[in-house]
This record gives structure tokens, sequence and C-alpha cells, in this order.
């Protein structure tokens, strides 16, 4: 594993053949201290409690019992409470984006990488499409994954990875994933991608918590940067000039 300190030559050496680059979408392309996960957190809260009136407590509750059993809120209220699923992503992801501002220069990184970019988000394609506008890199991809397409089967379970690299035929040994939640590349690591994990708590080998340790101990994760911006720079001063993408055409979605 190497860390945001990687060399000019780690990162050509693990970059040098990627042809596909896989982006997260929340707490991954933005930071994570906006907190727009916070607001979608606390809207499944608040569904929870309407469709089972209950206290917020109860509901917090819940939400942890059906992250830990299901892998996410989102797979117990279905499994266990039949919900509508589309109302509930509508409902959720109804959120304040205003704190996001534009990221030219992640946008400009992202484009110049050589290959497919693509965003996988558990989200959906419309909080997608508001997160990228607002950030001012809509046309840095050229496709959205969401939960929708994936027929509701969220990270980190292995089918929608599999479909995904299928969809786009590409090798997932060409591939690089970049995450903020480290069990979500486990899958792609398996398969043979690089892999990045994006973690604001982690500042480099001598400063991060116990947290990002634990993580970055994992053996599925290649890289972590607390920069993705800086990280995609360092990527692209290690490849040569002429593997730098210079298709700038919009996004297809």
């Amino acid at each position: 594993m190497q860390d945001a300190l990687s060399t000019r030559q780690d990162l050509f050496a693990d970059f040098r053949h990627v042809d596909f680059w896989i982006f997260d979408l929340d707490n991954t392309l933005y930071p994570q201290d906006l907190n727009l996960m916070v607001q979608m957190r606390t809207r499944t809260y608040d569904y929870i409690r309407q469709l089972l009136d209950t206290d917020h407590t109860g509901a917090a509750e819940l939400y942890e019992r059906f992250e830990t059993v299901y892998g996410t809120a989102f797979n117990g209220l279905i499994i266990e409470h039949g919900i509508d699923p589309h109302v509930f992503l509508d409902y959720v992801h109804d959120i304040d984006h205003g704190l996001l501002v534009p990221d030219l220069q992640l946008a400009d990184a992202i484009r110049s990488l050589p290959g497919k970019r693509v965003i996988y988000t558990n989200g959906t394609v419309g909080h997608a499409e508001n997160v990228l506008k607002r950030l001012g890199i809509t046309d840095a991809f050229d496709c959205i994954f969401d939960i929708v397409w994936a027929d509701l089967d969220p990270k980190p379970h292995r089918a929608p990875y599999e479909r995904l690299f299928a969809q786009m035929g590409a090798d997932p040994k060409r591939a690089a994933m970049f995450e903020d939640v480290a069990r979500n590349l486990e899958i792609p690591h398996a398969l043979g991608a690089r892999t990045v994990l994006v973690s604001p708590e982690f500042l480099g080998r001598s400063r991060h918590t116990d947290r990002a340790a634990a993580d970055v101990a994992l053996g599925y994760i290649d890289h972590v940067t607390h920069d993705l911006r800086g990280f995609l720079a360092g990527v692209l001063n290690a490849l040569p000039d002429n593997r730098h993408n210079e298709d700038d055409r919009p996004g297809t979605f």
C-alpha cells in the first residue's frame, strides 16, 4: 500500500496501464466536511421515523442495524418493510447542494486521464448530475452508473462491479477506482483494479487517525490520499505526456 506521498516512480508503475477510471461520488469528489452525506442520513432518519412512527433515536438505531445486517439502510427497508425504492431515493436525495462550488483544477485533472472516466455511486443519477453540475465537472465523465442501474444492488456487492466492467467492455486489470469507503474497494481490488482510498483522516505516514490506520492496513487498498486533486496531478505528472486524454467531448449519461 502506498500513501499520498507515493513517488513518481510508484505512480508510474501502478497507473501506466490504466485506461478505465472509476470514481465514487459523495465524499470522494468533494470534501467530506461539506456534510452532504449528513443531510442524506438525516433524511433517511426522517423517512424511517415517519414510516414506522418512531422517534429520532429509534430511527437512528434501525439505521445502524440495517447498515450492519444488509449493508445499507436502503436494503434493510426494502427487505423488512417493502418500501417503494424510488420514492425513498427521491426523498433522501432531496438535499441542499448549495455548499458545492466549482473545482476547475479537479475537472481538468479528470479530463486529462487517458481512457474512459465514469461515476459509480450508490446514489441516483439525478443526485450525481446535481453534484457534478455544481462542481463544474459534468463533461469530465463518460457515464454515470447509479443504484437504479445496479438493480438496487449496492456497493460493496460483487455483481454490480462485474456488470460495470462488462457493460463498459473494460478490463478490471486496466482499471483504477477512487472511493472514500474502504470496504467498497475490496471487490475491485480482487478483480485486479488499482484502488485508491480518499480519506480526509489520512494526512501522511506520520499523522493519521486509528480508523485511517486500520483502513490502510487492509490488503485491498493500494494508495490512500486526503487530496484527490493533488493525487491525480501526481498520477498525470508520472505518466508520459502522450497518455493524457485530449478528448474533451461532453460525457454521455
